[in-house]
């Protein structure tokens, strides 16, 4: 039996015309290269502002949206301005976001991470200081980004279940047995 010209041998199916079969090959995406994007440094200062009420030793903590849009409960911070310490920048920073004035009492750590935007990879470190109250009243009216949307008084031994990242928990343990020690 003799196969037409026109038709593949293997497969029955119509070749066209000149007898070439169109080859489609699968092929996996070529690898990406290492992103380029520039590598931008920022640092900033905040901390847990407490003092006592009854006895027992409350912190300011303030509650702003994620990248993702979920309300998150976390420690005031901010970028360091003009030739701030970052002492100063976490007084004033805790100022701004919560209303409360404070006197840095020690530091309690840094913590330093990465992440990335559209344009740009972001080197972060952020200073943490235990934070003495020494006025004001709780309020985010006086927050300049708007970025804080509540502020609340919660006792420090409860903000291992309020605190949204497990490196401001570890400060807050680290900052409640300070306290308890200098008690």
């Amino acid at each position: 039996m003799s196969t037409p010209a026109h038709r593949s041998p293997s497969r029955g199916v119509p070749a066209p015309p000149g007898g070439h079969a169109l080859r489609i090959e699968v092929r996996k995406p070529a690898p990406r290269a290492p992103s380029a994007l520039p590598v931008v440094d920022e640092t900033s200062a905040g901390g847990l502002v407490v003092t006592q009420h009854d006895g027992v030793y409350v912190a300011a903590v303030i509650a702003r949206r994620n990248r993702a849009g979920r309300l998150e409960w976390c420690l005031p911070k901010g970028h360091l301005e003009g030739d701030e310490t970052p002492e100063q920048a976490a007084e004033r920073e805790v100022f701004e976001e919560t209303g409360i004035r404070g006197q840095v009492l020690r530091r309690l750590g840094v913590i330093d991470y990465w992440f990335s935007g559209d344009d740009r990879r972001v080197h972060k470190v952020v200073h943490h200081f235990l934070i003495g109250a020494t006025g004001g009243f709780l309020t985010v009216e006086g927050d300049p980004d708007g970025e804080a949307e509540d502020a609340q008084w919660v006792p420090v031994a409860e903000l291992q279940q309020r605190l949204a990242y497990p490196n401001e928990r570890r400060l807050a343990e680290a900052a409640l047995v300070v306290l308890l020690g200098d008690a």
